[in-house]
C-alpha cells in the first residue's frame, strides 16, 4: 500500500470552491510613473477615480490573448498534483529584448503579482497553497481534463506595447483520454 503524504500547501477540500467566490480585479496604471493599481472588490470597479503623480490614472482594459498571439504569445501549464500545485507561465515576444512588466494570477481566493525582471526568462511560476491548490488528481503535469480544476483563474500579463492581456485558465484536451500521455515517454 502506498502511504500519501499531504504537503503543507495541500488543500484538504472535499469539493472545487466556486469560481465567482473572489471579486474580479481591474488594473489602474500611472501614466507618469508607472505606478500599478490592483483594485478588487465593490460594486463599481469601472468608477474609480485614483490619483497619482497629479492625475488620474489610466483603467487598463484587458485584451484576448489570441488578438496579440504574433507580438505576445501567453500560455501556462498547471504542475505539481497534490501537494507541489502550481501554475507555470511561459511568454514568447516577438522581440527578444523585451518581456512583459508584470504578471497577475488572479484565483478562487485572491491574486499573486509578480513583476518581470530584465534578467527573468520565461516561465514565472507561481506557486498555489490551501484552497487555491484545490485538484481532482495528481497528475504532473495536468492532463487538462474535463473537469479542469483551475478554471475560474485568469492570468493577466502586461506589455507596455501590448498592453494587458486577459488568459483564462479553462484549457482542456481530451488526449487524456487516449494515453497520448504515454506514448509521449
Amino acid at each position: 500500500m502506498i502511504e500519501q503524504t499531504f504537503g503543507p500547501r495541500r488543500c484538504r477540500d472535499t469539493r472545487k470552491p466556486l469560481a465567482n467566490q473572489c471579486p474580479d480585479v481591474v488594473f489602474y496604471r500611472c501614466r507618469e510613473c508607472g505606478a500599478l493599481f490592483p483594485v478588487t472588490g465593490g460594486q463599481a470597479l469601472e468608477e474609480k477615480e485614483i490619483l497619482c503623480c497629479g492625475q488620474m490614472t489610466e483603467k487598463l482594459e484587458p485584451r484576448d490573448a489570441d488578438s496579440v498571439r504574433d507580438i505576445l504569445d501567453v500560455t501556462y501549464q498547471i504542475v505539481g498534483g497534490y501537494n507541489d500545485n502550481a501554475v507555470k507561465v511561459a511568454w514568447k515576444m516577438g522581440s527578444f529584448k523585451r518581456h512583459p512588466e508584470w504578471i497577475y494570477l488572479k484565483t478562487f481566493t485572491g491574486g499573486y503579482l509578480k513583476y518581470v525582471m530584465d534578467t527573468k526568462r520565461s516561465p514565472m511560476v507561481f506557486a498555489l497553497a490551501d484552497t487555491d491548490a484545490f485538484a481532482y488528481c495528481d497528475e504532473d503535469p495536468c492532463l487538462e481534463c474535463v473537469f479542469r480544476c483551475k478554471r475560474g483563474f485568469i492570468i493577466y500579463v502586461y506589455d507596455r506595447e501590448t498592453g494587458l492581456i486577459e488568459v483564462p485558465l479553462d484549457k482542456m484536451n481530451a488526449q487524456w483520454q487516449t494515453g497520448a500521455k504515454n506514448k509521449q515517454n
